[in-house]
This record gives structure tokens, C-alpha cells and sequence, in this order.
């Protein structure tokens, strides 16, 4: 009799046991049983990266919900908790609008994503045999010829963005006095049909280009070596190699970070915790954007796929998220 009240006693305290711990981990996941909204913008690589976290907080036991919202306008959304968080923001384009949500007290930065972020001038790799000296932008002077065409001639020719995305490239070109001129893309892919017909043909090109971008799948490219971008740059002519002129360096290097509203944390406290974790390498993205755009695959199957292959990857951010860590 002594032996079945000891069992009982045992058996009631695992009870209670495996009860609290029930009662622990819902705890850290929070309101479950509402929706978690993450923002979705205007660009392939954003909609990967939040496509693979609300995949990932889905089998956590989170609903999500995926809500198209402009880029600007989002920052508002955030601070009233409209949404609960974006999951890419570029700092080199956000302007203002971060300072606003910051200012209101209810946003918080997550930190970097982890995307290795460029903008400025690429070429395909072969290009180098063409210009001896690349990447260094110095030499560009020398391979004038190289990169003429009969609309730039004498001048070497720079595929710039197009017209209606502004006029970095004839800004950087005039700021270091280079005998090129700049002539706009009609569209971003008449830039990426431009890359991979000049690797085809081993031909020159150089192009004013972001990334990560699916085409680099594609095309081995390298970034002209320009002075770095800074403040000083844009407002001092003293500043850098042209002493008369602004603008005379490279594009700043983007920062990519996540958002969140501030009520996450208290709301989905793992959620929270996992999307403040929460990685995605250019390793990463750059195929799966180039299985949507190049391929024509799904969204939601290249990103379900990589998830389901990829789990010694997450699967640590989620074990430190629900554990508070």
C-alpha cells in the first residue's frame, strides 16, 4: 500500500510537472491564437525573407498572416500595431520615415537581417581581361575605348538605372571627372538582359546595379572600387580625390535590419525573441530569388522547400526563443 501511494504521489507530481511546463511554453509563445502580421513589399528578396520567417513561425504554432503594404506607409502601420514587423528595410532608402516610427516610441530595430547589401557599379568578371586594373576605379580612364559606344564615343558608356530612379550614376561619374557618360536603363531588366548577354559574349559592360539580386545566380560579377560614400562626400567638395566637386565616391553601403511594434514583445514574447534572431544570408536568398524571377517558381514552394532542408539552420533560433534566451 505504502509502494502504490509513493507511485500516486510520483504520478501527480509529473502531472503537475508536465503542466506547468504545458503552461510555461504557451506562455512564452503568447497570444497564439492571434494573427501575427508581417509586412510584405514591393520586392522579390523582401517577400522570401518573410515568406521563410512566417513559415518558420508557423511551426512554432503562430498564425500569420502576409499583408501587402507600401514601403513608407508601413512605418506608420508599425507604430500602431497595425502590423507586428518587417523584416527587411534598406537604410539607404527609408529616409525619414524611420526617424518618424522611432520618434513615436513604438517600434523597435531588430537588428541585421544578415544580407550582405551592395550598390554601385558591377561588371561581369571577365571584364577585368578587358580593363587591366579593375576593380580599381582609376583605370577606368585608361579603358575609355573599351566601353565606348556610338551614342557615348569618346566617352565609355555606364548603364545607368532608369530615368525615373534618379541620376546616381551621371552624379558619381561628374563628381570624379571620368570621361564616361551615363545612359539610362529602360528597365531593371533590360540591366539584368545587359549582364547576361556581355558574360555570353564576353563583352564589356559596367552597369550601375544593387544586390543581392537573383541574376548573380547567374552572372559572376564584380564591384568597381570606388571611393567609399560618406556625408562629406555629398556636401564637402574638399572632400575626396576631386577637390571641386560633391559626389565625387561610391554609394554608402546599405545596413539591413528588422522592425518590429513595440506590443510584440509582450504579445508574442517567442515570436518576438525568434525574428530578433532571425538570419538570411545572401547564400540563401540569392537562389531562391533567382527559382521566383528566373525560374517562374512559387513563392510560397521555393520558400516551404528551403525551410524543410534548412532546419539545422533555424532550428536554434527557435530552440533560444522559446527557452528566453
Amino acid at each position: 500500500m505504502g509502494f502504490l501511494k509513493k507511485l500516486t504521489l510520483s504520478l501527480t507530481v509529473m502531472v503537475v510537472f508536465i503542466g506547468f511546463g504545458s503552461g510555461a511554453l504557451a506562455a512564452d509563445l503568447g497570444a497564439k491564437g492571434e494573427t501575427i502580421k508581417l509586412a510584405i513589399n514591393e520586392w522579390t528578396g523582401q517577400h522570401i525573407t518573410t515568406h521563410v520567417a512566417g513559415e518558420i513561425l508557423k511551426r512554432m504554432g503562430y498564425k500569420v498572416e502576409f499583408v501587402t503594404a507600401g514601403y513608407y506607409p508601413q512605418m506608420q502601420a508599425l507604430a500602431d500595431g497595425t502590423l507586428a514587423a518587417t523584416l527587411e528595410i534598406w537604410d539607404n532608402n527609408i529616409g525619414e520615415h524611420y526617424n518618424k516610427a522611432m520618434a513615436t516610441g513604438n517600434v523597435l530595430n531588430l537588428g541585421d537581417l544578415g544580407l550582405d547589401a551592395n550598390e554601385g557599379w558591377a561588371y561581369p568578371v571577365h571584364v577585368e581581361k578587358l580593363c587591366p586594373g579593375l576593380p580599381d576605379w582609376k583605370v577606368l580612364e585608361k579603358c575609355t575605348e573599351v566601353f565606348a559606344t556610338p551614342e557615348t564615343m569618346p566617352k565609355g558608356r555606364i548603364l545607368a538605372y532608369p530615368a525615373d530612379w534618379g541620376h546616381r550614376s551621371a552624379d558619381i561619374i561628374k563628381g570624379l571627372n571620368i570621361p564616361f557618360t551615363a545612359v539610362p536603363a529602360g528597365s531593371e531588366g533590360a540591366i539584368v538582359s545587359e549582364l547576361k548577354s556581355a558574360q555570353a559574349r564576353k563583352s564589356p559592360l559596367i552597369t550601375m546595379m544593387w544586390g543581392p539580386h537573383w541574376v548573380f545566380a547567374e552572372v559572376d560579377v564584380k564591384w568597381v572600387k570606388l571611393p567609399p560614400g560618406e556625408k562629406a562626400c555629398y556636401e564637402d567638395p574638399a572632400w575626396g580625390p576631386n577637390p571641386n566637386a560633391v559626389n565625387d565616391c561610391g554609394v554608402a553601403k546599405p545596413n539591413i535590419f528588422k522592425m518590429a511594434w513595440i506590443g510584440m514583445k509582450k504579445k508574442w514574447p517567442a515570436a518576438h525573441r525568434f525574428l530578433d534572431l532571425f538570419q538570411m544570408a545572401d547564400t540563401d536568398q540569392i537562389p531562391m530569388m533567382a527559382a521566383i524571377d528566373s525560374r517562374n517558381e512559387q513563392l510560397a514552394e521555393v520558400t516551404k522547400a528551403w525551410v524543410d532542408a534548412n532546419q539545422s539552420k533555424w532550428q536554434p533560433w527557435v530552440d533560444a526563443a522559446l527557452k528566453g534566451n
